[in-house]
């Protein structure tokens, strides 16, 4: 039995959240049981309400709101705790295509890839504005070359992902899981596709970000944070090599003056120079010393991942155990 598990992350949806789940798939191709998930992210609404009467089969409440990321790890892991093989990730605005999931998870049935991203066509949709456009490449380009992956629209949030992929990420951000979860995938070695899909005009503005330049300086946090973990030394080395050089310069100058014998009016650039190279090699050995945390971090998403397989295995025995003792039930003697 191949069960499939559509998580729809919420916040005030109480009025779009019942077009949302009418145009959701009850069957999909290669699917014997579909489920739907809604993650209450503290609305004030009656989200949670209108999902109970809609007959959502699991819902997860939050008492306050702790944002998009917060909710969607949540949901990933009650997901993964009422069995879902698959789990698809949906907007409640209505921006996606609901039928469009079957294209989302049959790369995924069919075991090439990991992890489907639904590609809305950014370059030529036609519900985004020219600058909404630019941005959304620039950024998807920037993120494509961080994570080594060849996404070409690395914000959707219409995505699929099997089993083994959500027990292997675990979002870190508070933000937006979108481009997190793909560098951590793309530097993980998992397989990630991408397909085309439909989009719907969404005339209401997004929850998620308050403005246009608070989203960009926020996603690019984001995205450094997450590349500055899995590539530490990379990115502490290249940038203390750089510092380095920079400071090479003065100290260059000064050795060239000191050699036409006018040294004595260019102490500063003794100092300059060798600030800017201690703190270039500073950078360097933090560099080494947050590539020993990251093959920690490492070791202990390992352990992680054995942690819940094994509760995974052991939760599997207690429900066979259960019904085994359903079916045959102890009976009492009298002596």
């Amino acid at each position: 039995m191949t069960k499939l598990i559509i998580q729809i992350p919420c916040l005030n949806e109480a009025e779009d959240l019942p077009a949302t789940l009418a145009a959701l798939p009850r069957q999909v191709p290669g699917i014997d049981t579909v489920e739907y998930l809604v993650i209450d992210d503290g609305s004030s609404d009656d989200t949670a309400g209108i999902a109970a009467r809609w007959g959502v089969h699991h819902i997860v409440r939050h008492r306050r709101n702790r944002g998009l990321a917060a909710a969607f790890q949540s949901g990933v892991r009650e997901a993964l705790a009422q069995g879902a093989d698959v789990i698809v990730n949906t907007d409640a605005d209505g921006q996606y295509e609901g039928a469009d999931i079957a294209l989302l998870v049959t790369p995924v049935l069919e075991g090439s890839a990991d992890i489907v991203v639904g590609d809305r066509g950014v370059a030529r949709n036609a519900h985004f504005g020219n600058f909404k456009r630019r941005l959304q490449r620039i950024g998807s380009a920037a993120v494509r070359k961080l994570s080594a992956t060849d996404i070409t629209d690395a914000v959707s949030g219409f995505r699929a992902f099997s089993r083994d992929a959500a027990q292997r990420l675990t979002i870190t951000t508070e933000f937006s899981y979108t481009t997190d979860m793909l560098i951590q995938a793309g530097r993980k070695r998992m397989a990630i596709a991408s397909v085309p899909i439909r989009t719907h005009a969404t005339p209401r503005p997004s929850r998620l970000f308050r403005s246009v330049p608070r989203f960009i300086m926020q996603t690019g946090v984001t995205m450094a944070r997450a590349y500055t973990m899995y590539n530490p030394l990379r990115a502490f080395v290249g940038s203390g090599l750089v510092v380095a050089l920079i400071g090479m310069v003065p100290l260059l100058r000064f050795v060239w003056f000191y050699l036409q014998g006018q040294g004595d009016g260019h102490i500063q650039s003794i100092v300059i120079g060798g600030a800017l190279l201690v703190i270039g090699v500073l950078l360097c050995i933090l560099g080494v010393l947050a590539d020993l945390v990251a093959a920690n971090r490492k070791l202990l998403e390992a352990n992680l991942l054995e942690i819940r397989q094994l509760r995974e295995k052991v939760d599997a025995q207690a429900d066979a155990f259960s019904d085994s003792a359903d079916e045959h039930p102890r009976r009492s003697r009298t002596g």
